[in-house]
């Protein structure tokens, strides 16, 4: 079963299947090399690394690379409509109010919650500066592209990335991001169906988080929708489990497919192991959106702490992600699904024991 995909010069383009960023542990050098070195397009996460560690696996994936192929680099990008909220004084008493319901699964692995919020802009613009820097990778060739999560960046920094000869991703989740992610100038553009794992891409603002139904036949439509008002290369994301969802989406006018949750139970991906095993065994549950782990909506397997807090849980990110990771910590060491982030899509049941290898050669449609 194969599909014709679009050729061009870039590897980008001539990959159907693309590693979606994973932040925190599951994007390893390892990982990200083995996508592109079996045809597809790995993608480093550097959502939650120092700056320092991002370059560290930035060359460390470089030197896994086979001669002539390449990887893109994700970073997490500040919202100026998101800026203030975490530590006004209505905030503030969210966030205290909210630890205060933490409590008991606290006292439960018997640990300390964090006794006041942390704001971070997660290093964005050190993280430009060393993306840019002329001695960031020994081949500057092998990052070809850049991408963009929870914000678009100014037209400086986008202007400075195509100089650099690198690709402009942004992302969307509803036709209206697609408008505004073209507008500011993107080169490509991921749209993300409701059906994805981890969190939604979607930009406050500009953008809507829920307007794509939680299915591949959806996901289709609106990638078809939107390749009708921009020019701009459609990458679709969300649900994909099957090789045939690829085709259907591809068929829809995608030029390649964003895939997360699969690669998640791969050999060389960094998954925390309770999340690998609840991947595997827990596929008789649902997945939810909940906002309840970091602030920000994402889709997780549903638990014990999804269950508890999602309906008391502000939007204060990442003041949220500061402020849980005790407890997520601590269930990942004691090996208890029902209170650690279970990111998932609703296809998480297709996840194996595989090699990234594996999961491409399945997943993939070539030019014939």
């Amino acid at each position: 079963m194969s599909s014709t995909i679009p050729q061009t010069t870039d590897n980008l383009r001539r990959s159907s299947i693309i590693l979606a960023p994973m932040a925190g542990g599951p994007s390893t050098p390892e990982l990200v090399a083995a996508v592109s070195n079996a045809g597809g397009f790995g993608t480093l996460a550097a959502g939650y690394l120092t700056v320092e560690k991002l370059v560290e696996q930035a060359r460390q994936t470089c030197a896994l690379l086979d001669d002539g192929e390449g990887f893109g680099i994700n970073l997490f990008c500040p919202n100026t409509a998101d800026a203030g909220g975490g530590t006004s004084e209505e905030g503030l008493a969210q966030w205290t109010t909210f630890r205060g319901h933490l409590a008991p699964a606290a006292d439960h692995f018997d640990i300390d919650l964090p006794d006041a919020p942390t704001w971070s802009d997660d290093y964005f613009s050190a993280k430009v500066e060393a993306i840019l820097a002329d001695d960031f990778l020994p081949n500057p060739d092998a990052l070809e592209f850049v991408s963009f999560t929870f914000g678009y960046p100014d037209k400086e920094v986008i202007a400075r990335v195509k100089e650099s000869g690198r690709k402009v991703v942004l992302n969307a989740t509803s036709i209206e991001g697609v408008r505004a992610a073209a507008a500011a100038g993107a080169d490509r553009i991921v749209l993300q169906g409701l059906a994805a794992g981890g969190h939604r891409a979607f930009v406050k603002g500009k953008d809507s988080s829920d307007n794509i139904g939680a299915s591949v036949e959806e996901l289709a439509q609106a990638v078809t929708e939107a390749s009708a008002v921009t020019d701009a290369p459609i990458i679709a994301a969300g649900g994909v489990g099957h090789r045939e969802d690829v085709v259907k989406l591809l068929g829809a006018g995608a030029t390649a497919i964003q895939v997360g949750t699969r690669f998640l139970t791969t050999a060389e991906a960094g998954t925390k192991e309770t999340h690998r095993r609840a991947l595997r065994e827990l596929t008789e549950r649902d997945t939810v959106l909940t906002h309840a782990f970091s602030g920000k909506p994402a889709r997780a397997i549903e638990n014990t702490f999804t269950r508890a807090f999602s309906r008391v849980a502000p939007e204060l990110y990442p003041q949220l992600h500061y402020l849980t990771t005790p407890i997520r910590g601590a269930a990942n060491q004691a090996g208890d699904p029902e209170y650690l982030n279970l990111w998932a899509g609703i296809a998480f049941s297709q996840c194996e024991n595989q090699t990234a290898g594996e999961v491409v050669a399945e997943l993939s449609c070539s030019a014939e």
